[in-house]
């Protein structure tokens, strides 16, 4: 699972393809909807947001990891990417 917590125009400008949108403001109010039984991962810009958002699902039992480098680096390493509007959890 792959999670994009920045903001739905960020998203609706370029994003991994199966990322699904939860901005970091509503993640821990939808924390319950992430499978606890598998790794989610956590993308944003940079590796900022992600890094945080991150540390706050460890915190309530989520094993998650951020993705270094974020979207800017997903791009720049040529690896496929959407745009258009979000696609929620």
């Amino acid at each position: 699972m792959l999670i994009d917590v920045r903001e739905p125009p960020e998203y609706a400008l370029v994003h991994v393809p199966q990322a699904k949108l939860i901005p970091l403001g509503s993640l821990m109010e939808r924390h319950e909807e992430l499978d606890r039984h598998q790794t989610v991962y956590v993308i944003c810009a940079v590796g900022g947001r992600s890094m945080a958002a991150a540390g706050a699902l460890r915190q309530v039992g989520v094993d998650a990891v951020s993705v270094a480098g974020g979207t800017s680096a997903w791009e720049a390493e040529g690896r496929p990417t959407a745009s258009g509007e979000s696609s929620t959890l």
